[in-house]
């Protein structure tokens, strides 16, 4: 069980990779009953066991929130163990560590684990089949995590993350817009858009969730998880609403032709799923929360990018 701790003492959480795009967001959204400790990789290494075992250790956290990892999809083909290292064998260090001080870990995984092949949206319980090192290795530390003997812990697999503070695929076709006439964008391809705002209201109402749950006693709260944007689209639909918006927002575009292309005309080192649509279903019945659509979230980051 997790340690008590005294009326009016907020309980520590620890956030790893407070310096990433989702780290910054979870900074700045975690709710103020927490007594948050954000950790940089300068701060702390998730593959050095023996450092994260000794801030486990001082601090003593209720929780910790992983957002360390070794993002950039094509860069983890040429840098296989380094992927497998931070992506694989770092959330399994986190695990053991949490289970010392009976912390609740969060973990962030991705749509990457699936192969693209099913036309249906992917439930939690479908067979993973990841198609590059990077979906590999986010694979190896989700089973990191369920091997460690952690029983408290949520996965929340997500796709197609965009925000502040990092590059992201939105980033990208606003200054591609300003500096381009054309662009030309894969159509085959097809996921869920997520704002890492919600993404990061998500995982805390999923830690809310044991506190205030009326689940039966087989029952746990805990477990793997989708969140991603709700609704469908491909890059191509996803890079015309973005232009739109940003004509809306009065923003002086170059582009003046976005044009759909396949996933073959736009070579890369990493293979990406074709179909990569989460279902929600699951994290929309143990929070009772809806999740916003897409579009709807994709005008929020505007409003606030733009205010």
């Amino acid at each position: 069980m997790s340690p008590e701790f005294p009326k009016g003492q907020r309980p520590p959480l620890l956030l790893t990779g407070a310096g990433g795009m989702l780290g910054s967001m979870l900074q700045a959204r975690t709710p103020a009953i927490y007594d948050l400790h954000p950790c940089t990789h300068a701060d702390l290494d998730i593959t050095d066991a023996d450092q994260v075992e000794a801030l486990v250790l001082r601090l003593r956290p209720q929780v910790i929130v992983n957002c360390a990892a070794f993002a950039r999809v094509d860069a983890c083909e040429a840098s296989r163990e380094l992927a497998l290292l931070v992506n694989g064998e770092g959330p399994g260090i986190l695990a053991r560590a949490a289970h010392k001080v009976g912390a609740v870990l969060v973990h962030f995984s991705t749509d990457y684990v699936f192969d693209g092949c099913y036309r249906h949206p992917y439930v939690e319980e479908d067979a993973t089949a990841p198609l590059s090192v990077y979906g590999l290795s986010k694979l190896r530390g989700e089973q990191a995590i369920q091997e460690s003997g952690l029983e408290r812990y949520f996965i929340i697999r997500t796709s197609w993350l965009y925000g502040p503070d990092g590059p992201n695929f939105v980033e990208t076709i606003i200054r591609l817009a300003q500096e381009r006439e054309e662009l030309r964008i894969v159509d085959d391809q097809i996921g869920c858009p997520t704002y890492t705002r919600d993404l990061v209201l998500a995982a805390f109402r999923l830690l809310d969730v044991p506190r205030h749950s009326d689940l039966d006693h087989h029952s746990s709260p805990y477990g793997t998880f989708h969140f991603a944007g709700e609704g469908q689209c491909s890059w191509f639909e996803f890079a015309e609403v973005i232009v739109t918006l940003l004509r809306h927002h009065g923003q002086d575009l170059a582009v003046k032709r976005i044009l759909p292309i396949s996933t073959a005309d736009y070579p890369l080192p990493a293979a990406r799923p074709a179909w990569s649509v989460l279902s929600t279903a699951k994290y929309q019945r143990v929070t009772g929360a809806a999740i916003p659509h897409w579009r709807q979230s994709l005008k929020d980051y505007f409003e606030a990018r733009f205010s």
